[in-house]
């Protein structure tokens, strides 16, 4: 405890000694207690140190001036010890409070950036909290507000195998510093490829490892994977490119060595194949090119109206032969432009309803697309199939330019695999974000894009006369 006869002198000693608790008289020469306040709250360091006002004023106008000072609380002259004591504890343990609260609000938001997934797992290995991460690998809720009714091992034996067995038999009861390693893997399918997670126990003070654990989930199928994806990238380029110019040369070759020698039909058989492979050829370039050209595409010509959602979305799947897609929530959202050009939406549109029916297992998707205002600056546009669920490894990878959520490079799924890193582009440009998710309620997954609206004074009066009318 330090003790400081006026203003000046208690400044100096709070910026020595950067104490718990500050009682501050307010009548004091000089500097009053006001002003001594205002420059505490003022200060980097002591601005969070709890403050109690001492004062002989029981005057409404004295207090008033102490809240805007920054007072957490007033006691006032004569006061009684006991209740200056009490006041003392319950100020230390509300300032304990706010400083856990912080420091937690902090984790949070560290591990909800992080890369790897991360869960608190209490002695009977429930689940008291998962990162966003986490929650994606293991298929929880996306609100953390939900509790998670079973534990760690239930939920992992559902979806991965426990390698190896024999690290995993004490399970949960683990040290940190343990040196056998412990992966949850999702084997290989007729659609993905293996999926590992790396399980780590971290390591925690005395005080919270009898209360949780901390586990973290490190997807280290990339260290696995990289030699493996740039000999399908090689693949890929040789299946997608190489084999329409085969088919052309071949097929040209045919007709300038032996057209004289063939049948009206050879020869329109052999343009037939070389022209279709000409232009097998054509779209895969058109492909990178416009990957290629997405900034410029962005900004270019008007911007989309969502009045015109409707419309397009139906020229788009007949093109495709959809099944007529349903649209909800237009009228909620009401009349707005989009911070994005018509013809880059236009082309997200197309690349997603297009990967609905490609991805799909009779390429017959039942699509639909609901509409929801974030709030005044953004729009969520939803596209919703109920085709294949994805593997934590395709959704994790999903927006990568070149990647294909097939097992094997063969060539048969169409495109170069910059659908959706097409998307992203155009809508990252745009200053928007955009997220994919398997459905909870069914198979399927639901893209979902987050789109600024532009701030149009005009269009923004006439949403107002049309919502009066």
């Amino acid at each position: 405890m330090a003790f400081a006869g006026n203003g000046p002198e208690a400044l100096a000693k709070a910026a020595q000694l950067t104490p718990d608790l500050i009682l501050l008289d307010v009548m004091m020469p000089g500097m009053d207690g006001f002003e001594v306040c205002r420059r505490l709250r003022a200060d980097a360091v002591l601005g969070e140190v709890p403050i109690l006002m001492i004062t002989a004023l029981d005057e409404p106008q004295s207090l008033i001036r102490g809240i805007e000072a920054g007072a957490d609380d007033f006691i006032t002259k004569p006061f009684d010890r006991d209740e200056l004591r009490a006041r003392v504890q319950t100020i230390l343990r509300l300032d304990r409070y706010r400083r856990l609260l912080l420091e937690r609000t902090k984790f949070e938001w560290v591990v909800e950036q992080a890369d790897d997934g991360y869960l608190m797992i209490d002695e009977h290995d429930y689940i008291l909290y998962a990162n966003s991460r986490a929650r994606m690998y293991f298929g929880l809720p996306k609100t953390t507000g939900q509790p998670v009714t079973e534990t760690f091992m239930e939920i992992a034996k559902k979806q991965y195998i426990c390698q190896p067995p024999n690290a995993w038999e004490v399970w949960p009861h683990l040290q940190a510093s343990a040196e056998m390693q412990r992966y949850l893997v999702q084997p290989e399918s007729n659609i993905s490829g293996a999926f590992w997670l790396k399980v780590e126990i971290l390591d925690l003070p005395p005080s919270a490892s009898n209360l949780f654990q901390m586990v973290r989930l490190r997807d280290v199928t990339e260290k696995m994977s990289i030699e493996r994806d740039m000999r399908g990238f090689h693949e890929m380029i040789r299946h997608k490119l190489r084999t329409p110019m085969l088919g052309m040369s071949n097929n040209l070759e045919l007709l300038a060595n032996h057209a004289k020698k063939m049948s009206g039909e050879e020869i329109a058989d052999s343009a037939n194949i070389a022209f279709q492979s000409f232009k097998r050829l054509h779209r895969q370039v058109e492909d990178i090119m416009q990957y290629l050209n997405a900034p410029n595409i962005t900004a270019s010509g008007p911007m989309f109206k969502l009045s015109k959602l409707k419309s397009i979305t139906t020229q788009i799947s007949e093109q495709l032969k959809l099944i007529p897609i349903e649209v909800v929530g237009l009228e909620e959202v009401g009349r707005v432009n989009f911070s994005i050009s018509q013809r880059a939406m236009e082309l997200v549109l197309w690349e997603l309803l297009e990967n609905t029916k490609k991805f799909h297992p009779e390429h017959t998707p039942k699509v639909s697309i609901a509409l929801k205002r974030v709030n005044n600056n953004e729009i969520s546009l939803q596209v919703r199939d109920n085709g294949i669920s994805l593997s934590p490894e395709q959704l994790a990878r999903a927006w990568t330019p070149y990647y294909q959520g097939e097992k094997h490079f063969t060539g048969e799924v169409s495109g170069m695999g910059l659908g959706l890193s097409l998307v992203a582009v155009l809508i990252w440009e745009s200053g928007g974000t955009c997220n994919i998710a398997n459905r909870p309620d069914e198979r399927g997954v639901a893209v979902e894009l987050l789109l600024p609206v532009h701030q149009d004074a005009s269009l923004e009066r006439l949403t107002k006369v049309g919502s009066k009318e």
